[in-house]
Order: structure tokens, then C-alpha cells, then sequence
């Protein structure tokens, strides 16, 4: 298995830090608000690289944290007139919600930042120590980038010319700063914002040290992968391995992922652009699994654009696998239980291969769009070969192969039940009836009226069967 690792710009063969086992951090969301379908594509992402080493038999030890103490959330608490508190707990349960609806899975742990401020006060203490940080006249705590001689190793950026660029940018209330480069690890508390007692003063802790903290409590001092968007490469991830590894004196992660960007319409989502979209608005339109899908579709590296056409093609493409599922299972519920032909057997060793190439496309880098079209051949076999002629063993054997590499990628293959409302259950049965009495006109006119509320109907030889379209 091979992953593109952002340190070394170059896919490298994953070798776990102990054998059997993955020890993965990734970064979870600001929790000041609804979350947007930028924050979803990695949180569906991640969870499908962790899904892939589950099925591939190792144990994934996945942290992924909320960051609940913040200037954003402090902001939304004043706007309302509650404390923060309030606000970060709301929207984690919120964001739980909205996971769940996507068929993301829940960490390991969700360590909460202000649940970890012991061990945020230990390590900058550590950093203090070794030299690595220092404390301003006003109980600024900040980290001394250049006693950290790779620092840029990850962003692949030059120290010398990120503290010119620094220099340049007159930035208040940092008149503490030994360089304009050095970053906060802890800050002073302003009027009616939540604070914390420390050595050096009443405040709260700066972003980034929380996940530098959190990964080394739940992971230990040592990590197999580090992941998040390529927004955090710098400085989130920059400044993370500084601090893990001027504390620790180790290397920090092996491996970096980072999923590229989510443009709306070929343009970056804004709110000024309205083009700002939640996962929640997003649900109102189409179920989630169809954003998950439609997520999936491209390779996680690459930019992907959202759009309203792009959403239709992932809702059919989905629709075609839900389907042919439908129909392996009706199959198997009536096929007797011969041993396969010939024929069959060939085709379950077609079915073979396809799984081959869908597990040689996750293994260069979690190829999910390639997998996906793996999907889509055993999907065409499945519904070219299987009929009600089939074998037993047949079905069951395209059925579960499908299933279980669906459930890879995190994609649900049963239909949501849903239940019709009293009118369209009448216009149901009264087409049946008009069937029956053979007035074909009516019939067809209640099938059109259905249509225009949405509803298809297919008539087989087990029944009427319906859809919402």
C-alpha cells in the first residue's frame, strides 16, 4: 500500500510504527457553527482511509478532535448572549448528526480542547524548558520558531523568507515577540471570554498546541498518519510538528494526507460569493449518502467542484448500485441452492479480478474514484448474469462482494424506507383498480399524476413497485 506523504512530496510504501496496528490523527472542525461541505470532505475522506485499513485487517486507533474553545465561538456567544460553552456543545452534537448522516464513524476518540488544558500546560512547560518557548511581559506564551532548525519541512517553506515576510506585517498586541515569526502557544484572556489559570497568566490556549497535546495523550509521542485539509498544511501542521517534536525529541508522523479543495461552481466557496453551503442545507436537498458518494467520486488529492449537475450524476450513479442490490437480494431470496454452473464460476472468477482492481486502485494512494468503477463493472456483471435462473451461491457471492466493498467506502446499498402519505397510497390503489377493470386511460392518467408528485412506478411480476424521483 502506498501513500503520497506531503513531507516527502512522494508516495511511499506505509509501513506501520507497530505491525497490525495504525495510530491516525485528524484534525476535526472549529465548532462555532453548522458544518460546511468543506469540512466534509475530509471527515469522509479519512473515514474511508480508515475503513480501508480495517478491511485490509488492521487496527486503526483514529483520534479526531473538536476545537471548542476559539475566537469564532467565543464571537457566536456574544452574538447570542450565551457563554461559549453553550455554543461549542450545540454544535458538536450538530456535527455528530450530520456524520452520522453522511455514514462517517465515530473516532476512537473526540478529545474536546478544553477537556486537555493539564496536558497543554505541561507541554508548554516542556518548551519553556528546553528553550523552545518563552513567555512575554504580558503572559503571552509564545513558540521560538527558529530554535526549531526544520521548521518548514512540511509546507517546504524557507524559515529565513517566511520571517522576512513576517517583518513586513505590523501585527498588534505582538510587540512580545522575540521574531515575528514565533507563533502563540498561550494568551492572555480578554473580558468575558472563558480562561484558565496557568504560571504565566489567566487565558486559554492558542490552536495549535491542542492537537500537538491530544495526538500524544490518545496516540503516544509517535504517530503512523497525520491528516486534514491542504489548508492546514501551513501553519496548523507546520507548527504542530515543532511543538511535538521540540517536546518529544522524535520524529512526530510518518506519513502526511492532506484532501485538496472544494470550489463551488469553479469558484471558492464564500459566503460573500453566496455560494456557502452546510452539510444540513445540502441534506435538505438530496440524503447525504449522495454528497458522500459524490465526494468519493474524484481522488482525494485532487481539487473537486461542486456543483448542482455533478450532484445528479452521483445520486444516479448511486441509484444504479442501491438497484442492482435490490435485485440480488430479491434473487436470492427465491434461487434454489445448486451448485454453481460453469458459467457462473467463470463469472465469479470475473468478479475476482474486478475486486483486484478495486483493491490495487485503493492501495495507490486510496483511489476511490478508480475503486468506484470497479464498483460499476461488478454492478454491469451482476446485472447482466444474475436472473432468476441463478444459483444461490451466484447471487450471494456478487451480492456480498458488492456489499463489502460498498461498505468500504462508506456507501449504504439499501434504500431508505420510506412511507407513503395517505393521498398517494389512494392513487396507488386506484390505479390498481382501474387496472383491474381494464380502463387503461385512467390508470395511465393516475400513473402521470404520480409522476408529477414525483413518484415512479415499475409493474413486475411481484407487483407494483415505487420511487421517489
Amino acid at each position: 500500500m502506498k501513500i503520497f506523504n506531503t513531507l516527502s512530496r512522494r508516495k511511499e510504501e506505509f509501513v506501520p510504527l507497530t505491525p497490525g496496528v495504525v495510530k491516525m490523527y485528524v484534525c476535526g472542525p472549529t465548532v462555532y457553527n453548522f458544518i460546511h461541505i468543506g469540512n466534509a470532505r475530509p471527515m469522509i475522506v479519512f473515514d474511508t482511509v480508515r475503513r480501508y485499513f480495517e478491511y485490509k485487517g488492521y487496527e486503526v486507533q483514529y483520534v479526531s478532535n473538536f476545537t471548542d474553545v476559539d475566537d469564532k465561538i467565543i464571537k457566536k456567544a456574544i452574538e447570542e448572549g450565551v457563554d461559549a460553552d453553550t455554543i461549542s456543545k450545540r454544535y458538536i452534537e450538530e456535527c455528530k448528526k450530520d456524520m452520522a448522516s453522511m455514514n462517517v464513524k465515530p473516532a476512537t476518540v473526540h478529545p474536546l480542547a478544553t477537556e486537555e488544558i493539564c496536558g497543554i500546560l505541561d507541554m508548554i512547560g516542556t518548551l519553556i524548558e528546553k528553550g523552545h518557548a518563552y513567555a512575554a511581559a504580558d503572559g503571552t506564551v509564545y513558540f521560538r520558531t527558529g530554535s526549531f532548525k526544520e521548521y518548514g519541512k512540511l509546507s517546504h517553506k524557507n524559515l529565513e523568507d517566511l520571517q522576512s515576510g513576517f517583518r513586513e506585517i505590523k501585527v498588534t498586541g505582538e510587540e512580545g515577540k522575540e521574531d515575528p515569526a514565533d507563533f502563540v502557544l498561550w494568551k492572555p484572556k480578554k473580558d468575558g471570554e472563558p480562561f484558565w489559570e496557568s504560571p504565566w497568566c489567566q487565558g486559554r490556549p492558542g490552536w495549535h498546541i491542542e492537537c500537538s497535546v491530544m495526538s500524544k495523550k490518545y496516540l503516544g509521542e509517535q504517530i503512523d498518519i497525520h491528516a486534514g485539509g491542504e489548508d492546514l498544511i501551513f501553519p496548523h501542521h507546520e507548527n504542530e510538528i515543532a511543538q511535538s517534536e521540540s517536546a518529544n525529541d522524535k520524529p512526530f508522523a510518518t506519513y502526511w494526507m492532506h484532501n485538496a479543495f472544494l470550489n463551488i461552481d469553479n469558484r471558492k466557496m464564500s459566503k460573500s460569493l453566496g455560494n456557502f453551503f452546510t452539510v444540513r442545507e445540502i441534506g435538505e436537498k438530496y440524503d447525504l449518502q449522495v454528497l458522500r458518494f459524490f465526494m468519493l467520486s474524484a481522488h482525494y488529492r485532487s481539487p473537486l467542484n461542486f456543483s448542482a449537475d455533478l450532484m445528479e450524476a452521483s445520486k444516479n450513479g448511486l441509484e444504479r448500485i442501491i438497484t442492482c442490490m435490490e435485485k440480488l437480494r430479491d434473487l436470492e431470496s427465491k434461487a434454489s441452492g445448486n451448485a454453481e454452473t460453469c458459467d457462473e464460476q467463470n463469472s465469479m472468477a470475473q468478479a475476482d479480478a474486478l475486486r483486484g482492481k478495486y483493491e490495487a486502485a485503493m492501495d495507490d494512494d486510496f483511489n476511490t474514484a478508480d475503486a468506484i468503477s470497479a464498483v460499476f463493472e461488478l454492478v454491469k456483471l451482476a446485472n447482466s448474469t444474475a436472473d432468476a435462473d441463478s444459483t444461490a451461491r451466484y447471487v450471494s457471492y456478487l451480492k456480498d462482494m458488492i456489499q463489502e466493498l460498498c461498505d468500504v467506502l462508506g456507501i449504504i446499498t439499501e434504500r431508505k424506507a420510506e412511507t407513503l402519505d395517505s393521498q398517494v397510497e389512494e392513487l396507488i390503489a386506484a390505479r390498481q383498480q382501474a387496472r383491474k377493470e381494464k380502463n387503461f386511460a385512467l390508470a395511465d392518467e393516475i400513473r402521470g399524476k404520480l409522476l408529477d408528485m414525483g413518484i415512479v412506478l415499475e409493474d413486475t411480476r411481484e407487483g407494483v413497485k415505487w420511487k421517489r424521483v
